[in-house]
């Protein structure tokens, strides 16, 4: 979308004489926002109030259990059970916003190296977004707008939510490098020095930039989840990617690898 909408701006000068041109880019621009808006809409819930309170509770036992939480996830799930704070027990949770320092605003701002941020999102999310000088952070509790609102109204003022959308694992790490908000993320990941879990992720290739931290990392245990059989396919792929990540550790670091059935943690209830 940015590259068509700069792409329409710059032909408004090296093109003047074909302005169709023009208004085609800025349509197909448009078009994609939609399609994106649609996505979003169809996939995740549009507010809130449509998980029940019993779920966002037993999702709260599960992340108390841990002092950092890293997620690969772009949705607000993780978000919005954080803000539940009616709901025991009790998780602490900074995940690095702040009130802009000229007061109230419809959304947050990221503030780097002031605070101990606890909760990182390795490959962005839907409702952070990149507003040019800095990083914001649209709210719930802020505006009262839901998702799809939030979305739609922040595409069309020309900002962008930050997220890895990039297919491959080379171009996911580029994306991360260019980016401070994803880059403290990354390395806050790689400083992992006691026990990793590792919940609903399969582990894939395209995921190998996130992954190989672990093997050349300092952290000691690490837990897996796997899902259904344990000799499926899938898990025997997890299986293969985990010892690799041990076979890249000196014998004098060792990794520790244990797997869990990834159900039993019940992490919704």
């Amino acid at each position: 979308m940015r590259a068509l909408r700069n792409a329409a701006r710059l032909m408004t000068i090296y093109g003047p004489d074909n302005p169709e041109f023009a208004g085609r880019l800025q349509e197909d621009a448009d078009g994609l926002r939609e399609v994106l808006v649609r996505a979003i809409a169809d996939n995740h819930p549009a507010w809130p109030g449509e998980i029940a309170a019993e779920r966002y509770g037993a999702c709260k036992r599960v992340l108390a259990h841990f002092g950092n939480i890293y997620t690969l996830n772009y949705d607000l799930l993780l978000y919005w059970a954080l803000m539940h704070d009616e709901l025991e027990p009790h998780v602490p949770c900074d995940d690095g916003f702040r009130t802009p320092e000229e007061g109230e605003e419809e959304y947050v701002t990221w503030e780097p190296g002031r605070h101990a941020q606890n909760i990182h999102y390795l490959h962005g999310a839907l409702h952070i977004f990149d507003a040019g000088t800095e990083v914001q952070k649209y709210t719930w509790t802020n505006t009262g707008v839901r998702l799809i609102d939030q979305i739609r109204a922040a595409l069309t003022n020309g900002f962008y939510p930050i997220f890895v959308a990039e297919g491959e694992s080379r171009q996911k790490f580029e994306r991360i490098r260019h980016s401070d908000f994803l880059s403290k993320a990354y390395r806050s990941f790689q400083e992992i020095g006691n026990a990793l879990f590792i919940y609903g992720h399969s582990m894939a290739p395209n995921d190998d930039h996130i992954i190989r931290l672990i093997g050349r990392g300092k952290l000691k245990q690490l837990f897996v989840g796997i899902y259904g059989d344990e000799n499926s396919e899938g898990n025997r792929a997890i299986k293969r990617k985990v010892e690799t990540l041990q076979g890249m550790r000196p014998r004098t670091r060792p990794l520790e690898c244990a797997y869990f059935d990834a159900a039993s943690a019940r992490v919704w209830g």
